[in-house]
């Protein structure tokens, strides 16, 4: 056995820095998909410094800092099920930050099942010390059953309303999205690599499941905050199937106050790529 339950919950990392700058910010905007017309008044504040930059809250999944190499799990049979998102302020354009990781919780399935690993991290100003965002990755380590500890699963995802949407709205992706979006952190192969890809089981590159996290959050901009990045402080989503780039994805969105549930499919293969998902808007 390669890790133990004790030793994924005694990894953590304190105080890793991060800085970014704002090219930064204008690569991340323009790998989700802002800024595809070059004239429209509400994206060119996050794709040009002119105007902004204003900054795409799922920004914050880019910025994180989770200690998955060295935590002795299985790579190749792990799987990114979930991503939680907490916004406590806006992200900075540019700056310098402070990031705490931990291993959060293990709920075990048992030899041969897998089990669920739930990667926390705590993201501040490096200055002032004050607190941007808690983001939660969920994985799904399909090696790595009987570790120990305790068994069930991770909380449940939050619940569609059982009624037709309320609104919809659609975000489309270019066919070389992921190697853009792969200049911002996650250079795996299996988004560039079309001999990778099909090693993998996938008939071409995927697109990376934060780049599709990413643009539903653009979607969302659009369709629920009129552009206003910081209506949004939560952001949480289950991945159910990959994307391709150049697909368009579709949205569906119910609103309950100040709560916007949704759920993303690809209506051309007929498969939702993104379920339970929750934006909880500010006010």
């Amino acid at each position: 056995m390669a890790v133990t339950y004790e030793q994924l919950m005694a990894l953590q990392v304190k105080d890793e820095p991060v800085t970014i700058t704002d090219r930064d910010t204008l690569l991340y905007a323009l790998s989700v998909g802002m800024g595809r017309d070059p004239l429209d008044l509400n994206e060119l504040p996050y794709v040009y410094e002119g105007m902004g930059p204003k900054t795409v809250p799922s920004m914050a999944t880019a910025i994180q800092r989770i200690p998955i190499l060295v935590s002795g799990l299985d790579m190749l049979k792990l799987l990114h099920g979930e991503q939680w998102l907490t916004m406590h302020n806006p992200l900075p354009a540019a700056g310098e930050f402070l990031c705490d990781s931990r291993v959060s919780g293990i709920y075990d399935k048992g030899p041969g099942k897998g089990a669920i690993v739930l990667m926390e991290a705590k993201v501040r100003t490096a200055a002032e010390g004050t607190p941007l965002f808690t983001a939660t990755t969920v994985f799904f380590a399909r090696g790595d059953g009987g570790i120990g500890g305790p068994g069930g699963s991770s909380p449940r995802p939050h619940a569609i309303p059982d009624r037709a949407p309320d609104l919809s709205t659609s975000v489309d992706t270019r066919a070389d999205q992921a190697l853009l979006y792969r200049l911002n952190i996650d250079r795996n192969p299996l988004h560039a690599d079309p001999a990778v890809a099909k090693r993998a089981g996938f008939e071409r590159p995927i697109l990376h499941g934060l780049c599709g996290y990413g643009s539903v959050c653009r979607g969302l901009l659009k369709a629920v905050c009129d552009y206003d990045h910081t209506r949004i402080v939560g952001l949480d989503m289950r991945f159910s199937a990959p994307i391709y780039p150049g697909e368009r994805i579709e949205i569906d969105i119910w609103r309950d106050g100040n709560v916007a549930s949704f759920r993303a499919r690809v209506a051309e293969r007929g498969v939702v790529v993104m379920d339970n998902g929750k934006c909880t808007l500010a006010g």
